[in-house]
């Protein structure tokens, strides 16, 4: 191992990559689970739905506080901006050899897949097995006098000065910290084929702390963001550049029952018709797109010129955060234009989380505006469903929030029932309006 270099690991990486590649023709899919579905390990039938709700709510203004925390203090900017808990869709997939189960929060703001590993020095309790890399034969630690370890903008070496180490900080009092290593990844895609991707980087988490309550059923997260080491740039020119999501609608008011998907290479690319795309940020670790308003009807709103934005990349899309955020100014003109048009009865919210909901019982046939987000270059028209979420039965809620001093975020509810795809060589992201459930 003490040979172990970065060029050897890039030669490992392709010439395994490339065999894969003839035997999934470049194109795969896997399934992604919400993590309230009742395929999820933290499906609780006990939980009530204001409970969900104010996850949620919790949820993206957590999140969006850390991101801007982080990005403003540059902290592990090559690492994740994930608040532990935020999580919002997960996959399962394996981990050595033997292939290991573990399940993962997918995270687009993500720089590196990390998993909870044995022996455990501090853990969060976690209720699925935990991976025990002495058991797995295809498991070896990176050396500290690798390039790969000296290509990251922190890391350390340990106390013997053999294995490199990394330590991702999130929330006060909550980090993951272990060794870099190098293991094989096994995925079940949708079309029943089984892959394993040999010599991926990952995390091996020995002291894992959260600062808060959480229920420790997922193993890590999965790195879906632009930095070399997030999942998307290992696996490389087998999926050139490309993945997607589609996100299925769940009602709040029924159990979750429905799947998405997360597509790779190939299948991952968003074309045909209705098909709108917009440039993101290159320079930033974020998927940052330029949003230059929101329209109403016809009633179109402004939007830019927000303190901390030196640029006109002014939001950040996001899969881990549930509603979309938006500075509260802007949110109240936002606002007072969807009231001006809708004509429903209002509904009071009683967790007081969400401040605009309707109770669409009140009409025979309830109407909503269509509203636009109006990026550069594309105008995505948000589904009913995801614009409205449906928090009980005939009750509709807007899908945003506003925020106070935070950043801006496209959260995962306004993206359902839409392709999202990402081409990391294009620098762009794009749009297909799609009934997911069916995708």
């Amino acid at each position: 191992m003490s040979s172990f270099s970065y060029f050897t690991l890039i030669f490992f990486c392709f010439s395994s990559l490339i065999a894969i590649s003839h035997a999934i023709n470049n194109a795969f899919s896997v399934e992604l689970i919400h993590r309230d579905s009742v395929k999820s390990p933290f499906y609780d039938p006990t939980q009530t739905k204001i409970q969900q709700l104010l996850n949620d709510v919790r949820r993206s203004i957590n999140r969006a506080n850390y991101i801007k925390k982080v990005l403003s203090s540059n902290i592990n900017k090559f690492e994740s901006s994930l608040i532990y808990d935020n999580g919002l869709y997960m996959m399962s997939y394996s981990v050595g050899t033997p292939p290991f189960k573990v399940y993962g929060f997918i995270d687009t703001g993500s720089g590196l897949t990390w998993i909870q590993c044995k022996p455990c020095n501090i853990c969060y309790n976690q209720t699925s097995l935990t991976f025990n890399p002495s058991k797995s034969s295809s498991y070896q630690n990176i050396p500290c006098s690798s390039l790969t370890c000296k290509s990251m903008k922190d890391y350390a070496c340990s106390n013997d000065g053999e294995k490199c180490e990394y330590t991702m900080n999130y929330n006060p009092g909550s980090k993951t910290q272990g060794d870099l290593s190098v293991e094989t990844l096994t995925l079940d895609f949708t079309s029943g084929y089984v892959v394993s991707f040999p010599k991926i980087i990952i995390g091996c988490g020995h002291t894992n702390t959260l600062a808060f309550d959480y229920n420790g059923q997922s193993s890590g997260i999965i790195g879906l963001g632009k930095g070399n080491m997030s999942m998307i740039n290992q696996l490389g020119s087998l999926i050139d550049g490309k993945f997607s999501h589609c996100l299925a609608v769940n009602e709040y008011y029924k159990m979750f029952n429905l799947s998405s998907k997360l597509n790779f290479g190939d299948v991952a690319v968003v074309s045909g018709d209705n098909v709108v795309s917009t440039p993101f940020d290159k320079n930033k670790d974020h998927y940052y797109l330029s949003l230059e308003a929101f329209s109403v009807g016809n009633k179109r709103i402004k939007f830019g010129g927000f303190k901390g934005f030196n640029s006109s990349y002014n939001i950040i899309i996001d899969s881990g955060t549930p509603l979309t955020l938006l500075p509260g100014k802007y949110y109240d003109r936002l606002e007072s234009t969807v009231i001006e048009v809708v004509e429903l009865e209002r509904f009071q919210d009683p967790t007081s989380s969400y401040r605009l909901c309707y109770n669409t019982t009140s009409s025979q046939h309830p109407k909503f505006p269509v509203i636009t987000a109006h990026f550069n270059g594309a105008d995505v028209k948000l589904d009913i469903n995801s614009a409205f979420m449906s928090i009980y039965e005939g009750i509709k809620c807007f899908a945003f929030i506003p925020t106070i001093d935070a950043f801006n975020i496209f959260g995962s509810a306004t993206q359902v029932n839409y392709l999202v795809g990402y081409d990391l060589k294009k620098n762009i992201v794009s749009f297909k309006p799609t009934n997911c459930s069916k995708f």
